[in-house]
């Protein structure tokens, strides 16, 4: 995959997940919690660490998608390196769970465990592909 398509994930990502924080934000402020959706009951005490997780990963989307380019290559390498391994480690927690077969209750809903292989594989891969292009920017 080519950075430039990366660099277009990632800004339509940081789109969404502006959204996600607005739509946070206006069903907290309207009262509408505790709110119900697929099984998973949203509490007011849930709003706050939701919208922190947001404008984190808004925040490094809007690095990569806008900024990451004109860098020099040295940083660009290092955030592919810590990307790289905070995937890594993402998709070693979901094959321990996976083979462990241990229980992951979000509110009242139970997630499968063909929902962490899926995670196991897609971290993974954005795992190899960090390091792979991290790899080639040293060269």
């Amino acid at each position: 995959m080519k950075h430039q398509t990366l660099h277009e994930i990632a800004k339509f990502a940081s789109g969404l997940v502006l959204g996600d924080f607005f739509c946070l934000w206006w069903i907290s402020s309207q009262g509408m919690l505790p709110l119900n959706f697929l099984g998973i009951t949203f509490t007011e005490y849930m709003v706050l660490p939701g919208m922190i997780f947001d404008v984190a990963l808004f925040v490094i989307l809007v690095y990569y998608g806008w900024h990451l380019g004109n860098m020099p290559s040295i940083r660009e390498r290092s955030f592919l390196l810590i990307a790289g391994t905070v995937f890594g480690i993402v998709a070693l927690v979901h094959l321990i769970r996976v083979f462990s077969g241990f229980d992951l209750i979000i509110g009242t809903w139970e997630v499968p465990l063909w929902l962490s292989w899926t995670a196991t594989v897609a971290t993974a891969f954005l795992s190899y592909i960090s390091f792979r292009i991290a790899r080639r920017l040293k060269q």
